[in-house]
């Protein structure tokens, strides 16, 4: 006992939808035009390289609509009335051949054509008057091109375009990181201060044999009972030790 083929319809309900994915491999070289990409291709199959392994990539991709003019009645005119005038020689030539009577139907059918043509050119571009007063070109323009190798090709075809001079933009030198100054050895650097505190100030100390205010001196002798301090360390308001002057 057999069991039964499964029909057409099942088949395509198991089959896997080809959705679109992006292509794997190793990049052997980019460009910045997709003609530059092309020659790329073009030598790896002068070379006799399975370019069937090599995919070019288009990233960075924008739409760029480039404005060729200004519309005006006259062009627009211009324009409806040669696409109607072709139009019209189009069906002309269609009846002249099955009705037989000569040119005469093809010549009418221009006319009334090219006069279909223009009434409507000319109200269609009075309606959009003032929204779109020029004519214009779009198309897909990638910032740069890649070309694609897989893994176990990828490094015959980087050499056959090496050797061709055919590098691109992917494979330029690195640029040499910028120096950084050393501290030298022995001298830490110094440690910046915290936000929202000062530095204490330092009070100047008088020199050695000049007295406090309020010390008792006698001649010839520094004031009894005190040490200068040293600079940089604050002092005391009152001197330990002395007293202070009565006079």
């Amino acid at each position: 006992m057999t069991s039964p083929r499964p029909t057409p319809r099942s088949s395509r309900a198991t089959a896997a939808p080809k959705l679109p994915t992006m292509p794997r491999g190793d990049e052997v070289a980019a460009f910045s035009t997709y003609l530059d990409a092309q020659k790329a291709v073009d030598t790896l199959s002068d070379e006799g390289f399975p370019v069937q392994h090599v995919t070019i990539v288009g990233t960075d991709l924008r739409m760029v609509e480039r404005v060729t003019g200004r519309l005006t009645y006259s062009r627009v005119a211009a324009a409806g009335l040669a696409s109607g005038a072709w139009f019209g020689l189009f069906v002309g030539l269609v009846l002249s051949l099955f009705g037989g009577q000569g040119s005469m139907p093809v010549l009418a059918a221009i006319g009334i054509g090219a006069g279909f043509g223009l009434l409507f050119s000319v109200l269609s571009f009075s309606l959009t008057r003032g929204k779109r007063d020029f004519t214009s070109s779009s198309q897909i323009v990638a910032a740069s091109y890649s070309v694609l190798c897989e893994g176990d090709r990828a490094g015959e075809a980087a050499r056959i375009l090496r050797e061709h001079h055919v590098q691109g933009v992917g494979h330029r030198g690195a640029s040499p990181a910028p120096a950084v100054p050393s501290t030298p050895q022995g001298s830490a650097a110094p440690a910046p201060a915290r936000a929202g505190e000062k530095a204490a100030p330092v009070r100047d100390v008088p020199p050695a044999g000049e007295p406090r205010y309020g010390v008792r001196t006698t001649d010839g002798l520094p004031p009894s009972g005190t040490n200068s301090p040293r600079r940089g360390e604050p002092f005391d308001a009152q001197p330990s030790g002395g007293e202070p002057d009565q006079r």
